[in-house]
């Protein structure tokens, strides 16, 4: 429905975050008129609270860690490093905004594309309003993004709490961090402020850290951590929160250790909520599950026709890659004259599909981890007959060099088919050194055709075609 007051477009895009922008380029690109509508930064989550602020800051804490271990490198300084932590915040600060005026730069001057700033909530099913205004398509995307979830805790009401957002706002590092929540965001977060000069507790409900990964990546990253000077309780059933002088007092219930922590910041890190909840999504008869993700098929489309849901919002991947992999999916489908490609689809073309993605991800502490596809766990579940191997991260030239020899690197391959299943690097370069695993992957190439490869020395890398030579069968 249209009137006097509206505007009519070929597409509306909700949200600048990693498919947006993207999106409306292609929208464009193929001669369609497009209202790019968005209520707070350009470019999301990963702009403005994820990757590139927290990055930056992951790399001034390591230069903290190095300049601590100069003498052993053979450097000395004549003082202990200071951390000034305001500068830090600065150059974050910097990195994020440069990020995010470019975003939106290229937005208003795309040929084509109308900028809107505001809120926008759908009033049908090819229609949404910002402010006073109302908008027509018959084509919809919402990249709305997703926000930290913040539980339900005893007491949660009653005291200051941080959350990745804010956490970058602190300019003074704090006297001690308890982050509650063991997983990606707690432990970069724990890992850098304790380089910082922090103490620092995590404090997580399960039996231990970042459950997905398999226990023995899980009781690495741990001991690291530990190694550090950071505190790790596990297996805390009920946290409960409350006022404490000047700071906040933590209850736990763990098998071992104080029942209280007292911290001076307390960080919730316990997951992710999609920006859902505002939109009008009801009047639009767009479907979401229990937690409030919308609900998409292969193609990301929704059960409207002529909307789509990408990014965080759709609860198919939580990372700014797949975002983005959102992005080339549905612009190959819609644009590219895929084959059955769903709402909008063309002819001649295969379909491309979110199935289809191998999962991918890497986890920011140092050193880093860089996971492809399944666990060992996750393999194993499956029943087929398997092939392991591990190599640690001390028979590996380039750590020795660089005095970073912890962790290690493991795979798993179908016996049968000898494809790759899935494989963790945690070490120096493992979120880089992971993508030739990933490739592979990707290309459905037995592992036999990595095995042979000629590698670069000295690099993380080289290791690979040697660990797959390691190959057994899994016990």
């Amino acid at each position: 429905m249209s009137g006097p007051e509206s505007r009519r477009f070929d597409a509306i895009v909700i949200g600048a975050g990693q498919a947006g922008p993207s999106l409306a380029g292609r929208l464009t690109g193929a001669g369609m008129s497009v209202a790019l509508v968005e209520r707070h930064l350009f470019g999301g989550t990963c702009v403005n609270t994820g990757c590139m602020p927290t990055k930056t800051l992951v790399a001034s804490a390591y230069a903290a860690h190095l300049a601590r271990r100069g003498a052993e490198y053979g450097i000395l300084f004549d003082a202990p490093p200071r951390i000034d932590m305001a500068r830090v915040k600065a150059r974050a600060d910097t990195v994020a905004a440069n990020a995010r005026a470019n975003v939106e730069a290229w937005l208003r001057g795309m040929a084509g594309c109308t900028v809107i700033a505001g809120h926008a909530r759908f009033e049908g099913p090819d229609r949404i309003r910002v402010g006073g205004e109302l908008l027509t398509a018959p084509r919809i995307f919402v990249n709305v993004g997703g926000r930290a979830a913040v539980p339900d805790l005893p007491g949660v009401r009653e005291v200051p709490y941080l959350t990745n957002r804010s956490m970058l706002e602190l300019d003074r590092v704090p006297e001690h961090l308890v982050v509650i929540g063991g997983s990606y965001i707690g432990l970069e977060f724990a890992q850098m402020h304790r380089r910082f000069g922090a103490r620092v507790t995590i404090v997580e409900k399960g039996p231990r850290l970042i459950a997905r990964e398999d226990a023995d990546v899980s009781d690495a990253v741990r001991a690291i951590l530990e190694a550090e000077g950071i505190a790790v309780r596990t297996g805390a059933d009920c946290i409960r929160l409350a006022p404490r002088g000047e700071g906040v007092a933590v209850g736990v219930d763990c098998r071992a250790g104080d029942p209280e922590i007292v911290g001076s910041h307390v960080l919730l890190a316990v997951g992710r909520r999609p920006n859902t909840d505002d939109l009008g999504l009801d009047a639009a008869g767009v479907a979401t599950d229990s937690r409030g993700y919308i609900q998409v098929d292969d193609g990301l489309a929704t059960n409207v026709p002529g909307i789509w849901a990408l990014g965080d919002c759709n609860g198919r991947g939580a990372f700014t890659h797949t975002a983005y992999n959102d992005f080339e999916i549905v612009a190959a489908n819609l644009l590219d004259g895929a084959q059955g490609g769903g709402q909008d689809g063309g002819q001649g073309g295969e379909r491309r599909r979110v199935s289809e993605r191998v999962p991918a991800y890497a986890l920011y502490i140092d050193p880093p981890l860089g996971r492809v596809g399944q666990t060992e766990a996750q393999a194993r579940a499956t029943g087929r007959p398997l092939l392991t191997a591990r190599r640690p991260m001390s028979r590996v030239g380039r750590a020795i060099e660089k005095g970073e020899t912890q962790g290690f690197m493991t795979a798993v391959v179908d016996a049968e088919t000898k494809l790759i299943l899935g494989a963790a690097i945690l070490g120096t370069g493992g979120d880089e050194a992971i993508h030739g695993i990933l490739d592979v992957m990707n290309a459905k190439l037995p592992c036999t055709s990595l095995q042979r490869a000629v590698p670069i020395h000295p690099t993380v890398s080289e290791l690979i075609p040697t660990l797959l030579g390691d190959l057994r069968p899994a016990g």
